[in-house]
């Protein structure tokens, strides 16, 4: 629907003057100018249906005006400028100083969603743990949708109504600068937002929540269809169907994904993305790299990084999930389902489903036979780990551009689900080091080979683990009065989760899938985010048992063994590396 003005009906003598610099319309009546527009800003046009021209003058610093251009029911604001559109403009309402250069076909059709509303089938494909994207969709809403269907169908879809209901601001907003673009139908793009030389973009809205400078942006040669950009980057031949690219993200150098997600600081060059919930700071930079079937946080994949989600038999009904912190070496494979625990180094090819969630911090080895051979705790001594902890949030380019946060991100390392993972571990290794150990040597726990040795070491590993971060909360302040408002739970007996990047207890989750709105669900995210350190705290004081003490024995003495493994691993490598640089040097 165009927006009426009360801008008059041009006059006769304001036709004389259009047509003679090359304008037509089909009615004229029907083409309304404000009376303080420089006519002469007006040339070479031709005029269908509704349309409407806001105040347009001479100003040599900033062009104005509409020129070789076919312009049907469209509606334009102040100080706008279009030249050169080969296609057509239609359907549009364009904002104040709007910018419009060498484009195609750029259209708005009657009862557009721009992308809001596309159901993007992750995990397994199949459809049946759709996420709804809609502007403002955060990491942990679409996890929940996904790891939640049930729940999602029944109760959060019939309330999503007001979010997928479309608004109207101008499907190009002010100060949007559009270059060179082929075709644009059904696209909204948002105040001060740059789209330049895409290819084909169908169905779809870029938003800008910046208070400056737009933070997102489109380039050459991008082809997307129903999707939505919001703060982020899409450019050099990417292409996207079914997409959502959150705040901070980067999708660059013809990288090519369907159905998945991108959220907070997400960073995807060259390679291939299918049914994939990219958690914040998910890194793929390689072109033989193919993420499918997964979700991910503060994940970095190596070249050549492959996964496969079906046996050739059912279709892809499999899937999997990487805990946070997991790196993929060169050519490492998994086949779905799985589950591999925070903070793990996997290498090699993994061909039986395996499950680390219970051994984080792991080096995992496939077997030439694709079985999974694990060294738990292994990562603890490496430097890049604390490293990893304090680079993330200087990164965070949603900061940078004083954004407002959507996505809600907890960095910690050491935090009360891995140590509750790493709590367990020992109590599972102790155990598993009483059983017998197979022909080939291994012990073997739920499909997963470790050595004897390697059972040791990682007790003693997870054990300094668990000392450092309790030496690390000693001293805090124990205000642990505010958990309450989120959970009634026992602070012993959580059971923490990793929701998109934002830790909780799993009772503040049950809590949270029983509200009653969109606004109500983010709000209580929100809440348990900014509750965080309190349940931390509260966990931590029910969870360290005189038992746990007297295991653990001087907890700064273990924690200061720790810190000396890490940094002899950096001293060890930075020799190495200096040996390396001195062999190359001229």
């Amino acid at each position: 629907m165009i927006p009426k003005t009360d801008f008059p009906p041009v006059d006769a003598g304001g036709v004389s003057r259009l047509e003679a610099q090359g304008c037509r319309a089909a009615d004229w009546s029907r083409v309304r100018i404000s009376p303080d527009t420089d006519l002469t800003l007006i040339q070479g046009c031709r005029f269908y249906g509704d349309v409407n021209i806001g105040t347009l003058r001479t100003d040599d610093d900033n062009p104005q005006g509409l020129y070789d251009a076919v312009i049907r029911d469209c509606s334009f604001g102040n100080n706008v400028y279009i030249s050169g559109v080969t296609g057509h403009l239609r359907g549009l309402t364009v904002g104040d100083n709007a910018y419009i250069e060498n484009a195609g076909v750029i259209e708005a059709e009657p009862g557009a969603q721009f992308g809001a509303g596309t159901e993007v089938a992750v995990l397994d494909e199949t459809g049946s743990r759709p996420v709804v994207i809609f502007p403002g969709l955060t990491a942990q809403l679409a996890v929940l949708m996904a790891r939640r269907p049930r729940w999602a169908e029944r109760h959060l879809r019939p309330m999503l109504e007001e979010a997928l209901t479309i608004s109207d601001k101008p499907v190009i907003g002010a100060g949007a600068r559009i270059t060179g673009v082929r075709l644009m139908r059904n696209v909204r793009v948002d105040r001060g937002v740059c789209v330049d030389y895409a290819s084909r973009l169908v169905d779809g809205d870029i938003i800008s929540n910046a208070p400056g400078n737009a933070a997102a942006y489109v380039g050459a040669d991008v082809d997307a269809e129903h999707f939505i950009i919001e703060d982020g980057r899409v450019d050099s031949g990417t292409l996207l169907r079914n997409c959502y690219v959150g705040q901070g993200a980067s999708l660059d150098k013809r990288f090519c994904a369907h159905d998945s997600l991108f959220f907070a600081n997400c960073a995807c060059e060259c390679g291939e993305a299918c049914a994939i919930i990219a958690g914040p700071y998910t890194v793929s930079m390689h072109k033989s790299s193919l993420l499918i079937g997964g979700q991910y946080s503060f994940f970095n994949a190596g070249s050549g990084t492959n996964s496969s989600n079906h046996k050739y038999k059912l279709g892809p009904v499999h899937w999997g999930v990487m805990d946070r912190g997991v790196k993929t070496s060169s050519d490492s494979y998994i086949m779905w389902g799985g589950h591999i625990g925070a903070f793990s180094l996997l290498m090699g090819s993994h061909k039986q489903h395996p499950d680390t969630s219970a051994l984080p911090f792991s080096y995992l080895f496939g077997t030439q036979e694709g079985h999974t051979v694990a060294c738990p705790g292994l990562m603890l001594s490496s430097c890049g780990l604390m490293r990893d902890e304090l680079k993330w949030p200087k990164r965070d380019a949603r900061v940078k551009a004083r954004l407002p946060l959507h996505d809600n991100i907890t960095f910690d390392v050491f935090n009360p689900l891995t140590v509750q993972a790493m709590m367990r571990a020992v109590t599972l290794l102790a155990e598993l080091k009483n059983t017998s150990v197979s022909s080939q040597g291994y012990h073997i726990y739920q499909g997963i080979r470790i050595t004897p040795k390697a059972c040791d070491r990682a007790i003693k590993y997870y054990c300094l683990a668990i000392a450092k971060y309790i030496c690390g909360h000693r001293t805090a302040e124990e205000t642990d009065d505010t958990f309450i408002s989120v959970t009634s739970q026992n602070p012993a007996d959580y059971e923490w989760r990793d929701v998109g990047g934002q830790l909780m207890p799993l009772d503040v989750i049950d809590n949270l899938c029983l509200a009653e709105s969109p606004a109500a669900l983010k709000e209580g995210l929100d809440r348990a985010f900014a509750e965080y350190r309190a349940m931390e705290r509260a966990w931590i004081k029910a969870a360290v048992t005189p038992a746990l003490l007297e295991k653990l024995g001087d907890l700064d003495k273990a924690a200061a063994r720790l810190d000396k493994l890490t940094t002899q691993d950096r001293e060890t490598y930075l020799e190495t590396l200096g040996r390396h640089n001195t062999g190359l040097e001229l």
